[in-house]
């Protein structure tokens, strides 16, 4: 088996039988293309093989080469996935990855934006849109994100059939497990603008939310109009996509909505990636202390 023909392999495999999204699969997939490049591997045999000590080897050149630690420790948790799938597809009595501790991460809070900020996002990147269409589209993409907590893979997933909305939707996160959202009625309305508008036919079977020349949306696409519009309203780098789901959680959270059901709405397999909005929720409420109490200052020092 050819190296082209081993990241096919492995590339079906995250695809069809892990269910991971094409994000995952394109860096699951280079991950492993690095491993079996610094490692001289010419079959699954080899990708088997290999041990710790040349995992040391393989994550310091990586290193060496200006990898982060957050981007060390998503690969070296990519490459010993795939060490674990050469082992099991070529019989190894023992198929589990090579261990190996990745680098230290300094774990930090989400940054969510304030419902004003999401709001104004979205009606930021509809008014600067080159068409009406586009524009309606990707304010009814970052309401969705935001209104329902979305992730963007979760939203650009979303097929023709999926509209008009209800007032909850069904939609598939990781690793293929589905659960119910609510849907708020200016994000229905929203979307049912965006069909309106939208020129091109919107097959049930394909995707909703579709691009200008007539294929899906890319997230690329989404997170350049909103890198846009935060440089316009003045917002951190930290205003992403990917943060109008983190404002969701934590906006439910201050309203007084429980960790098991903030766990249900996000798709969180554990409630401890859940409970990380507790934490926010917490920095919120002293950073409104601090701008609001006259004597903030003197007493969030002993704090």
């Amino acid at each position: 088996m050819s190296v082209p023909e081993i990241l096919e392999v492995w590339q079906h495999h995250l695809t069809h039988s892990l269910r991971r999204s094409p994000h995952t699969v394109r860096a699951y997939a280079n991950a492993a293309r690095n491993l079996i490049a610094h490692c001289g591997s010419e079959s699954l045999q080899d990708v088997a093989r290999v041990e710790s000590s040349q995992l040391r080897g393989f994550l310091a050149s990586r290193r060496a080469g200006g990898l982060a630690n957050s981007s060390a420790a998503r690969e070296l948790s990519a490459v010993k996935a795939f060490i674990a799938f050469a082992r099991a597809e070529t019989g190894d009595p023992d198929p589990s990855a090579p261990r190996m501790r990745g680098p230290r991460l300094k774990k930090g809070l989400p940054r969510p934006v304030t419902p004003d900020e999401a709001v104004n996002l979205a009606e930021l990147v509809e008014g600067s849109a080159c068409e009406d269409w586009i524009g309606a589209r990707d304010r009814a993409v970052l309401l969705l994100m935001y209104g329902s907590g979305l992730r963007i893979a979760e939203t650009l997933s979303l097929l023709g059939r999926d509209a008009p909305l209800g007032e909850t939707l069904s939609v598939t996160g990781k690793g293929g497990k589905q659960r119910i959202v609510p849907v708020l009625p200016v994000t229905r309305q929203a979307v049912a603008d965006y069909v309106e508008a939208c020129p091109l036919p919107l097959d049930p079977d394909e995707a909703l939310f579709r691009g200008a020349k007539g294929g899906p949306l890319s997230p690329g696409m989404v997170q350049k109009a909103m890198a846009r519009a935060r440089v316009a309203l003045g917002l951190p780098d930290t205003a992403t996509p990917h943060a109008l789901r983190h404002s969701f959680a934590t906006h439910l959270l201050g309203a007084g909505a429980d960790l098991r059901s903030l766990q249900e709405l996000l798709g969180h397999a554990s409630l401890g990636s859940t409970q990380i909005y507790t934490k926010v929720d917490a920095a919120s409420m002293l950073e409104t202390y601090r701008d609001a109490h006259p004597r903030a200052c003197k007493r969030a020092k002993k704090v």
